[in-house]
């Protein structure tokens, strides 16, 4: 693949960053909040549409942060900004925590549903009624996986939250283009 030096990031990037924010939006937004106790009622929480739409969404947030991460390792090379090495090391420490609970919180729904014994239940119909390589694996007992995933899933909005006021910042304050690179309809400092 031709690596090149431009302004933005390539098209393909652009389109998982914004779907990834939009999905991660919608998921906390949708977030089943009574899941626990719609389990403890017997009510099937695969028949609440936030239920499978949350559910829906994570499942695309965890394969579009994978495709994302394998399309990173292969793109064109990412646009230089200039900043102070000590701006550069946040922005790198603020990704890298991004994309590790991108692809934690995920996993900690799973967890959830293996440990209660709830369905994996998907927008289309797709259900898993049991998840019994999550729910017969060490991992299952070592917490309250619900607690988890709702702390983490709070976690990607705060930090989500602070990497856009930063952005902005940059192109306010810093006017040095970093907005620039990933918001395809803002144009490009002179």
């Amino acid at each position: 693949m031709p690596k090149t030096s431009s302004i933005r990031y390539d098209t393909l990037s652009i389109a998982f960053h914004w779907v990834t924010a939009i999905a991660v939006l919608a998921a906390f937004i949708l977030g089943p909040g009574g899941f626990g106790r719609l389990l403890h009622q017997g009510i099937d929480p695969g028949t609440q549409l936030d239920i499978l739409w949350h559910e829906s969404l994570g499942i695309l947030i965890f394969a579009m942060t994978a495709l994302r991460l394998l399309w990173t390792a292969v793109r064109p090379t990412a646009p230089q900004v200039a900043m102070s090495s000590r701006l550069r090391l946040v922005s790198q420490l603020v990704h890298l925590l991004l994309w590790t609970l991108l692809l934690i919180t995920p996993i900690t729904a799973l967890l959830t549903l293996g440990s209660e014994g709830a369905p994996l239940t998907l927008l289309g119909g797709l259900r898993v009624e049991k998840l019994g390589l999550v729910a017969d694996s060490f991992l299952a007992p070592l917490a309250d996986w619900g607690d988890v995933h709702s702390l983490l899933g709070d976690a990607i909005i705060w930090l989500a939250g602070l990497h856009a006021v930063a952005a902005v910042f940059h192109h306010l304050k810093l006017k040095d283009g970093v907005l620039v690179t990933m918001v395809p309809w803002i144009k490009a400092p002179k």
